[in-house]
């Protein structure tokens, strides 16, 4: 197994580009429509997970169990996460640049997610939930911290329903590459 290196990976997201695994190889990707999830006020909790959210049903940390985030989040009938995708992440991980947002309760890990994190953006790569709005209450943390860091660009890759109801949305190639230049030359923390 030949894990891609964290200069190689890095340097791949900060030109817009990501990995996927598929059937033991490893293919890069740039879609022509780019999923973006808003940071300012056009972010959006629907009302049942607020109530959840008041309700406090998890635990909320951060980079406590990186690896097992990924094994949840590649933990489906299909996925893009294989042992060399988990092990090159899991490095950028040690290094600082990969992070895991978990919910845990009296039974363990039941769901979060995990990304990259470069100046002003941070690139999402998975979720995953084992009990209700788990991996929601992740990543309504996750766009609280990154106000807090000044990241200016939370990059979904894909745009799905799931992420729609946040008001995730999506932009062509060309322009994502501009808010990605943007954003990689912000002041973020």
């Amino acid at each position: 197994m030949e894990k891609i290196t964290p200069q190689v990976l890095l340097g791949a997201y900060t030109e817009g580009v990501f990995p996927m695994a598929e059937n033991g190889e490893i293919y890069w990707f740039s879609p022509t429509e780019r999923g973006l999830i808003p940071l300012d006020e056009r972010f959006h909790i629907p009302k049942g997970l607020k109530r959840s959210l008041k309700r406090r049903p998890f635990e909320v940390r951060w980079n406590t169990a990186f690896r097992e985030v990924m094994e949840g989040c590649a933990s489906r009938e299909e996925t893009w996460i294989d042992e060399i995708i988990t092990e090159s992440y899991c490095d950028l991980h040690d290094l600082g640049f990969a992070h895991s947002v978990e919910c845990w309760d009296e039974e363990g890990l039941q769901g979060g997610l995990y990304g990259i994190k470069v100046e002003g953006v941070f690139f999402g790569e998975s979720m995953f939930s084992r009990k209700t709005d788990a991996s929601k209450i992740a990543l309504v943390k996750l766009v609280e911290w990154l106000r807090e860091e000044g990241v200016i660009l939370l990059d979904t890759q894909w745009m799905t329903e799931h992420l729609r109801q946040f008001g995730g949305y999506e932009v062509p190639r060309e322009v994502y590459q501009l808010l990605l230049k943007e954003a990689l030359g912000s002041a973020a923390d």
